[in-house]
Order: structure tokens, then sequence, then C-alpha cells
């Protein structure tokens, strides 16, 4: 067969590009959400964090998970509890925001590191390929790493706000000292989101598959 596997090749890329335009689509309506019911979301979001602290407590003590790598999703999500003193704002320069993006790779990398290592020394004790490996499931690791490592940074990145001007406009010109002071702030996900269809509309242009308005 040589027809059908190109076709399955080509319904992957057209699935893949309708799954993550519903994803920006719903990460753009949360982002309005946000916008609309700021209070609500500020106590939702407090409450998550403290619930996800409590929870690796729990894993730590009933489950014997390491008191190192607990004491480091622990801190970090006290970090992240310190973005939201002006919740929804945020300053992209904040060192405190700086240090919380540094603290959800840290997360990942060494979470992901100390499972991959529990696998290896399991199945390195099996005499038996009938032997079952006290190792975790992967349902049990994807859930603990969304529950415990991204759910929170993944809630305030779509909570927080900024500039409009946070990233540029490819062509754009520079804001004049009028715009300055008439600044507005919207959802960092929606700047996002703005600014990776302008740049995909400009390279477009650029490659001549979108014509530019004709000027009279």
């Amino acid at each position: 067969m040589w027809v059908l596997p190109l076709v399955g090749y080509l319904g992957s890329i057209v699935g893949f590009c309708f799954l993550t335009l519903a994803i920006a689509s719903g990460l753009y309506y949360l982002s309005e959400l946000v916008e609309e019911h700021t209070v609500i979301a500020k106590r939702l979001l407090k409450r998550l964090i403290y619930f996800v602290i409590g929870l690796q407590i729990t894993l730590c003590v009933v489950d014997r998970f390491p008191l190192g790598l607990t004491l480091l999703g622990v801190g970090s999500h006290v970090a992240y509890l310190g973005n939201m003193r002006r919740f929804p704002f945020v300053k992209l320069t904040d060192p405190l925001f700086l240090v919380s993006c540094v603290l959800v790779l840290a997360n990942h990398y060494f979470w992901f590191r100390h499972f991959s290592g529990l696998q290896q020394r399991s199945y390195s004790r099996m005499s038996s390929m009938y032997d079952q490996p006290d190792v975790p499931s992967f349902t049990e690791i994807a859930s603990f790493f969304g529950l415990c490592v991204w759910l929170v940074p993944f809630a305030l990145f779509v909570s927080l706000s900024a500039s409009d001007n946070v990233l540029p406009t490819m062509g754009s010109e520079q804001p004049s000292h009028d715009d300055d002071r008439k600044n507005k702030r919207q959802g960092m996900i929606k700047v996002v989101v703005d600014y990776v269809l302008s740049a995909i509309g400009q390279v477009g242009r650029l490659a001549g598959l979108k014509k530019q308005e004709d000027r009279f």
C-alpha cells in the first residue's frame, strides 16, 4: 500500500492543526472569562495552589515521595502564590515571575528524572519477564504531572494579564507617547495568540500567499 499511508499522514497533520486551533480558542475564551471575573479567578487559583501543596505533602508522607523534590514542589507553588499579589497583572521582568518560570522547568526536569530512574531500577531488579514491576503506571505519572507540576503554572499563564505591547507585532511601528498613556491590559494568552496570528499573516504576505490590500 502506497496511498493509504500518505492519507494517514495527511489526516494526522490536519487533525493536529484542528486540535491546536481548538486549544487556542479555548484558552482565548478562558482568558476572557478571567478578565470578567477577576475576583473569583483569584480566589480559585489561591485555593488550587493550597490544594496542590497539600497533595504533594500527602504524597510525601503516605507514598514516600522524595523529600527533596517535595520541598522543591512546595517551594515552587509558594513562588507561584507570590505572583498573586498583583493579580491579574504581571511584569515579564519581575524577578519573582522569572524565578517561577525557572521553577516550572526545574520541577518538570527533576520529577521526570525521578520517575525514569524509578522505572529503570525496578526493571533491572526483575528476575523474570512475568514479574510485575512495582512502579507507577503511565496514567498515574501523567496525572501527577498534570496536577502537581503543570496545572498551577498553566492556570497562572492563562489568568495573568500583560500589556498590549508586551510582544511586538511584525511590521508594526513603535508606540507613541499617547499610546503609552492609553496602554491597555489584556490576558497574556490573548497577547500570545494575537502575536502568533499576526506573525503568520505577515509571513503569508511575504510568501505571496495573501495579497496586501490595494490602496487607491
